[in-house]
């Protein structure tokens, strides 16, 4: 051993981990009539107060709780529920995604991702580093990191600068500050993404009941698509909850 002196080292070590994802699926009325159709797909990321093993308590905000009254809605919903003390994570979220997608008649080409507070923080992770999967995301009352922007490659810049982003906020949140989606759509509009920023002047923290509820939210998400040949790379199979 040399003393005083830096020597490069290596360690290897092979790491496996099961994984059980609960989440809330839903498919459009008209999904076995339309057996040819592909349909457009939204992944929503709950905040924190909805994590834990009750998969109802997902549909208490978002597009999971607004398909309870409306069967016609036309996109299929994938609501995972984030286990409790834990946070959104791209390592369970992707591979469901693409479980999702080998299972069910989901057109690639539009994705969409959305998520409210903690799950606004999940859903900018997920795009940041996978831009190319998605067609358009809209995060609410979240916040990021910017390293994955301000360190982008060029096919992941190119993405990014293709990527329909459109963020939500209160004014007067007390919660996640505006602060925090202001400084990340400076940053996606700084590599020339036209990123475009939504601030309820008088609402505090909830500011994702006035956006869901909107129909123009869903009908900008459908004016958005990725190229037919959009990147996926395969993850290890979800399993099945129980």
């Amino acid at each position: 051993m040399s003393i005083g002196a830096q020597i490069p080292q290596l360690f290897e070590c092979a790491m496996t981990r099961k994984v059980r994802v609960r989440y809330l699926l839903f498919l459009p009325r008209e999904y076995q009539a339309k057996a040819n159709q592909r349909w457009p797909l939204i992944l929503f990321l709950h905040g924190s107060g909805e994590r834990g093993t009750n998969q109802l308590k997902v549909a208490a905000h978002g597009p999971p709780r607004i398909v309870k009254d409306q069967p016609d809605f036309p996109f299929i919903v994938v609501s995972p529920q984030c286990p409790n003390r834990q946070l959104w994570s791209n390592e369970f979220l992707l591979p469901l995604l693409d479980d999702v997608m080998d299972r069910y008649k989901v057109d690639p080409r539009r994705v969409y991702l959305t998520g409210l507070s903690m799950g606004g923080y999940g859903a900018w992770h997920l795009a940041l580093a996978h831009p190319e999967r998605f067609a358009a995301l809209a995060p609410i009352c979240g916040g990021g990191d910017l390293l994955p922007v301000l360190l982008a490659g060029v096919q992941q810049l190119r993405a990014l600068r293709t990527l329909g982003i459109w963020v939500f906020h209160g004014a007067k949140d007390p919660v996640v500050p505006l602060l925090e989606s202001e400084r990340m759509v400076a940053a996606l509009r700084a590599v020339g993404n036209h990123v475009r920023l939504t601030v309820y002047p008088e609402a505090e923290h909830d500011s994702w009941t006035e956006t869901y509820n909107s129909p123009a939210l869903y009908t900008w998400f459908l004016t958005h698509q990725r190229p037919a040949a959009a990147g996926r790379t395969r993850q290890q199979p979800i399993l099945p909850t129980g």
